[in-house]
C-alpha cells in the first residue's frame, strides 16, 4: 500500500497549518485592544481601533490643488 499526502509538505507541518490558520487574522499589530471569545478552533478575535486618524509610515503629499498646493505631511 503506497502512502499518498494530501498537502502540500511546503506549506509547513499539519501541525504549524493548524497553528496558522487559528492565529488572529486581523490588525492586532495597531489595535489599541484584542478581545478572544473561545478557545475551540471556532474561536474569535475582535480588534478595537479606537477613532481616530492613524498614520503608519511615511506620509503621502497627495497630487495637489489646483494651484499646485500639497496636501498633507511634506
Amino acid at each position: 500500500m503506497s502512502s499518498h499526502v494530501k498537502y502540500d509538505p511546503r506549506k509547513g507541518t499539519p501541525a504549524e497549518r493548524i497553528a496558522d490558520r487559528l492565529k488572529n487574522s486581523g490588525d492586532a499589530a495597531h489595535a489599541d485592544h484584542v478581545v478572544q471569545k473561545g478557545n475551540s478552533p471556532e474561536r474569535a478575535f475582535t480588534n478595537i481601533h479606537h477613532s481616530r486618524n492613524q498614520q503608519y509610515g511615511e506620509g503621502h503629499s497627495g497630487e495637489g490643488d489646483i494651484r499646485g498646493n500639497k496636501r498633507g505631511v511634506v
